[in-house]
């Protein structure tokens, strides 16, 4: 390595180099970047890697001492990301997702996937609506049979219902699934 760059940056090695420039600038950059790209941390982390090592390759060039690299870490960031985003527009999709849509699949990981957006969905809501459709329509339960188990009124129970399945159905439409 040269003394020009390790001068540039305060390293002694190149490992020293790039220990320094992520304890110092990866943090602030990665918030930045992460704006960028729309919340995609795997996104991000990528595009401060790939600004550090440019940082690293041009340490020579750098002139430590006229101020913060943040701006120039910044704007090298920013390059990448406009990059990243032009390469993905000027490259035409792999497969129209279409006709696969169309395609039925009954099969096992069909049935459990299903099974998981309607468990989640069942999360979304209020305890005390989780627990009549689970008693009327997961256990079976009548109405009454159900208002016994639970310790409520049958009335309690109809409404209850009634508000469970309307926001059960508002959870699913918010996970994607039409009636």
């Amino acid at each position: 390595m040269t003394e020009d760059r390790r001068g540039a940056l305060g390293g002694d090695t190149d490992e020293e180099l790039m220990r320094a420039l992520y304890r110092e600038h990866a943090g602030p950059l990665l918030g930045f970047v992460l704006h960028l790209v729309h919340g995609d941390r795997q996104r991000a982390e990528d595009v401060v890697q790939e600004t550090l090592v440019r940082a690293w390759r041009n340490a020579d060039q750098l002139d430590g001492g006229r101020g913060s690299l943040r701006p120039w870490l910044v704007t090298v960031a920013r390059r990448i990301v406009i990059d990243g985003h032009r390469r993905e527009l000027a490259r035409p999709p792999e497969t129209d997702p279409g006709p696969l849509e169309l395609l039925p699949a009954e099969d096992e990981l069909d049935r459990a996937l299903r099974m998981m957006t309607v468990t989640d969905a069942l999360g979304a809501l209020t305890p005390a609506h989780r627990q009549v459709i689970v008693a009327t329509y997961l256990r079976g339960r009548t109405v009454p049979e159900a208002a016994a188990e639970l310790g409520i009124p049958e009335g309690t129970v109809k409404s209850r219902l009634y508000y469970a399945l309307r926001s059960l159905r508002l959870a699913l439409e918010e996970r994607g699934v039409t009636s």
